[in-house]
């Protein structure tokens, strides 16, 4: 056996009683590199599963968040339509009575209706 072939043995024997790997120099960048991108690969696929549950939570809030808006929505709008209806039949009614009504100016409404003076008023006319 030459001393070639001796050391191949020996390499070979170490490699499966003891579970390591021998490198030389060249070889060695190249290992280290694959085990940089490994670790690499794990790292990301642990974030990438981070990244999923934090998705999974937020499409289960904005679930819940949407359920409540609907019913907020439900319970708001019948209101808002028995407002409307109020509002323009009220108004309407209201403006058909006054509309012969002549008009004053802000300066008289606020000699008759002194507590509209705050603002309440607005030049229209």
């Amino acid at each position: 056996m030459t001393f070639t072939q001796s050391c191949r043995v020996s390499i070979s024997r170490i490699k499966q009683e003891y579970n390591v790997i021998i490198n030389g120099p060249t070889a060695l960048t190249a290992f280290l590199s694959s085990l940089q991108m490994g670790f690499r690969t794990l790292a990301i696929e642990k974030r990438s599963s981070e990244v999923w549950q934090l998705l999974s939570a937020v499409k289960t809030a904005f679930s819940n968040f949407s359920g409540l808006l609907d019913k907020a929505q439900k319970n708001i709008q019948p209101g808002l339509n028995q407002l409307e209806d109020v509002v323009g039949a009220r108004t309407r009614a209201i403006q058909k009575r006054l509309k012969g009504v002549e008009t004053i100016s802000n300066a008289e409404v606020q000699q008759i209706l002194p507590e509209l003076t705050n603002g309440e008023l607005s030049d229209e006319e």
